[in-house]
């Protein structure tokens, strides 16, 4: 995660953090973050580390909005009580309204149940990730890249942008 933070210092980003050892990289920016940075990101993270990976790059108000918005999350509704924030995952769109009109898999999902937004899906996963009877040819088929993180991970993040608000 040094080699995240080091390449964002380098392109100028202010006060690089990563958290976890799963690539979740929080920055500040001077101005509004385009298409064009997130390529030249990738392609900087690419030279550092070996790993050309999919990015998908998130303003703080759009990943807190995203996050809130989790219709699966306990927070106090009817028959949800209890559930892990582990078992919970978000995968966040890359372009903005990109899943709008994307029905759900056609497949029987079980326990899982899955709500697909213009810019993420969210997924309860009782059985958890490795068991989803979501189809990984769904996945592929989305008119965008997504980047998914459980629940408990997306609260850290917002913990920690949170304070870095403040």
């Amino acid at each position: 995660m040094a080699d995240l933070r080091r390449v964002a210092a380098d392109l100028g980003f202010e006060h690089p953090e990563t958290l976890l050892n799963s690539g979740n990289l929080v920055f500040g920016a001077s101005s509004v973050l385009g298409a064009d940075d997130a390529t030249g990101l990738r392609a900087a993270i690419a030279r550092a580390t070996g790993v050309d990976a999919d990015l998908v790059l998130l303003d703080a108000e759009r990943f807190g909005r995203l996050a809130v918005a989790n219709p699966l999350r306990d927070d106090g509704h009817e028959g949800r009580e209890g559930r892990e924030p582990k078992l919970l995952s978000v995968a966040f769109a890359e372009v903005p309204g990109a899943l709008d009109g994307v029905a759900p898999p056609d497949v029987d999902l079980g326990d899982e149940e899955i709500v697909v937004s213009p810019d993420a899906v969210y997924q309860w996963l009782p059985a958890g990730v490795l068991a989803s009877r979501v189809p990984a040819a769904w996945w592929r088929g989305l008119p965008t890249s997504v980047t998914a993180r459980n629940d408990a991970t997306v609260r850290r993040l917002e913990a920690l942008l949170a304070r870095r608000a403040r």
